[in-house]
């Protein structure tokens, strides 16, 4: 089993100090924000020194009821290729719906959404773990995610889900702890019966994070210190097994490198806490049958060895899953069967689900309506948020009123493409019902959308800009 050791999220905002910053033995890397052509200087230091990096998708969506985009999973394949990652990482979530199989508009959730915990939805994502694990160089392993909503009729826990999901695909586990603790807040679950089901022979490494309550639910924010109860969970997890990995997330309001630091200090002293410095026998064992001088020590050259190593493990997990279900004829064949109606059924429910909360249409029966509300308003929120961040042009042009006009806008047309599109089309809404009304912000305005959403950049020509501008409206006429 690959060891990581303690690590930490890499963002952009906080490279040097991750970089400057003792003990670090891993990052973790957005796959999303990472180029494979042109890595940042800062990764490539760091993997020259020998830390791991491990690409984290949040775009893939296996639990939703389409297959896995074949584009994104290349994507995602292209960026461990390119980091020499030992395994990749993505999330039990469905993050868009509709489209053909609904006969609908497909919409974008912008945001990690719920999968109901019923056989038919594990079907689903059995199946589209396995396609994704065809797809990669290196074993995948999935997280658990936080949730604000549950699904009415649902038919397992979360540990018991997870359990099925890795039996059956043989798929490793990223447990984030920060996670249980908001499903403990929101949804009343308890996080040491979820460990109690776990298979923690599974687990590929550890997430730990800060949130914040308000008004009775948690809010998974990545942006507020670890709190307290997360540790206990972490230190509950490691009196159980010794974590092959954990690393901090925070994705933004980012401290001083000091305050990071004392954080990891923290994780460490909650591992310890739950006895997970102990010696670890499955570790011992590795190393007496490698050869190996001391265990754990994947530099960026053999990273392509551990994740072979990593594959044979699975390999054999998959040959147990492989037996039992030959022995089980009734499980083979409805596994088999995850097909047209299977897909459908949870198209439709997720479809109805993201509608209600990003288009304004009716609640589903069995929904808490109150916590729907909640999570529409936390959709919208990081939607304008993250359009700020990809055009941050936007709120230098448009003030104070940037995000009042943004919710306002998003109220009524819910996300269809990625967050670049969705900021052309916020500022094409504005200019179109003659916003801002002061003159100079809406040609600025203008002029920013002119110059994106052309095929090539804006001449500077006035008679080529006349031009442009002028076959720009007549073609929106």
């Amino acid at each position: 089993m690959l060891r990581l050791g303690t690590g930490i999220g890499w963002r952009p905002e906080i490279a040097d100090a991750v970089e400057d910053m003792p003990g670090i033995d891993w990052v973790e890397a957005v796959a999303e924000n990472v180029c494979p052509g042109h890595l940042p200087e800062s990764l490539l230091r760091l993997r020259e020194r020998g830390v791991t990096v491990v690409p984290h998708g949040v775009s893939l969506g296996l639990g939703g009821a389409e297959r896995p985009d074949e584009e994104r999973l290349a994507a995602l394949a292209e960026r461990a290729e390119a980091l020499r990652s030992p395994l990749v990482t993505e999330h039990i979530a469905f993050v868009r719906a509709g489209g053909p199989m609904t006969a609908s508009e497909r919409l974008e959730a912008g945001h990690l959404l719920p999968v109901p915990r019923t056989r038919d939805a594990l079907d689903v994502l059995c199946e589209n773990v396995r396609i994704a694990q065809d797809a990669l160089p290196v074993p995948l392993a999935v997280e658990n995610i936080a949730a604000l909503i549950s699904w009415p009729g649902e038919e397992m826990t979360e540990g018991q889900f997870l359990y099925e999901l890795a039996d059956r695909t043989g798929v490793r586990l990223l447990i984030d702890v920060a996670n249980l603790h908001t499903n403990h807040v929101n949804r009343g679950e308890d996080p040491a019966r979820a460990l109690d089901e776990l298979p923690l022979e599974a687990i590929a490494y550890v997430h730990v994070a800060g949130g914040f309550e308000r008004d009775g639910v948690w809010h998974d924010s990545h942006a507020h210190p670890v709190p307290r109860p997360v540790l206990d969970i972490l230190a509950d997890l490691a009196s159980r097994v010794p974590p092959p990995g954990v690393l901090l997330e925070r994705d933004e309001n980012f401290p001083e490198a000091g305050e990071l630091k004392g954080e990891l200090d923290a994780v460490r002293e909650a591992v310890a806490r739950g006895g997970g410095g102990r010696p670890d026998t499955g570790r011992i064992a590795a190393k007496a049958e490698a050869g190996e001088a001391e265990a754990g020590e994947a530099k960026p050259d053999t990273a392509r060895a551990t994740a072979d190593a990593i594959r044979t493990d699975t390999t054999r997990t998959d040959a147990t899953t492989t037996d039992a279900a030959e022995a089980d004829t009734a499980g083979a064949a409805a596994g088999a069967g995850c097909a047209a109606g299977v897909r459908q059924r949870l198209a439709l429910a997720q479809t109805a689900v993201l509608s209600a909360l990003v288009a304004g249409t009716p609640v589903p029966d069995g929904f808490d309506r109150v916590r729907m509300g909640v999570q529409a308003r936390a959709l919208a929120a990081k939607r304008a948020d993250v359009v700020a961040k990809v055009a941050p042009e936007l709120p230098v042009i448009l003030g104070a009123r940037y995000r009042p006009a943004f919710l306002a806008y998003a109220q009524e047309r819910p996300m269809t493409g990625g967050y670049r599109w969705d900021a052309l089309e916020f500022a094409e809404h504005l200019l179109s019902v003659r916003e801002p009304r002061d003159a100079r912000a809406r040609r600025a305005l203008r002029d920013w959308w002119l110059e994106r959403s052309g095929p090539a950049p804006r001449s500077h020509r006035p008679a080529v800009r006349l031009a442009r501008a002028t076959r720009r409206v007549l073609l929106r006429r």
